[in-house]
């Protein structure tokens, strides 16, 4: 790495917003490793969602702990599809120390349901929208981010992503 600090991607929002394929691109784009946040939630949380009951502040915090805790690590670059949909969550995940950045994939709630809805095999049903939007807190103008419409097409915005995160490399300290 040449001493370069190459900041984590979390590609943040609400469940249904493509956060898994455009992090996905976007590791493949970097060379950087993948990272389904999803996968290090406990069984308890994926029964809670999947019943759909959303997960409280209490439930979150070990999932978003185990995140951040591989974001820590010096050693490899990771591309995390995250919903991240508070500010404090997204504190939390640069925690660690190493940079991260945000890309927060936004969009109408209807194109999002849609998409939901078209979808099988998910713990996250689409009447859990909602309870995510109403915990949605925007990227603030001193977070490290980028919003990015969900109209777009996937490989613009895995580009854009990428572009950003690697803008960001060259202007941080």
């Amino acid at each position: 790495m040449g001493g370069e600090r190459r900041p984590h991607i979390v590609v943040m929002g609400v469940a249904g917003c493509g956060k898994t394929t455009i992090a996905r691109r976007v590791a493949e784009l970097l060379g950087a490793e993948f990272l389904d946040a999803d996968d290090l939630h406990s069984r308890a949380n994926i029964e809670k969602m999947a019943a759909g009951t959303p997960l409280t502040e209490a439930d979150r915090e070990p999932w978003l702990a185990a995140v951040a805790e591989r974001l820590a690590a010096r050693d490899t670059r990771y591309v995390v599809a995250c919903s991240a949909l508070r500010r404090r969550h997204r504190e939390l995940l640069r925690a660690g120390g190493e940079p991260v950045v945000f890309a927060h994939l936004h969009g109408p709630p209807e194109v999002i349901r849609a998409r939901m809805a078209q979808r099988s095999g998910h713990f996250m049903l689409p009447g859990m929208l909602d309870s995510q939007l109403a915990l949605l807190e925007p990227l603030e103008p001193d977070e490290p981010g980028i919003v990015l419409d969900i109209e777009s097409p996937p490989e613009q915005l895995a580009r854009a992503a990428a572009d950003f995160s690697n803008d960001y490399r060259k202007a941080a300290p």
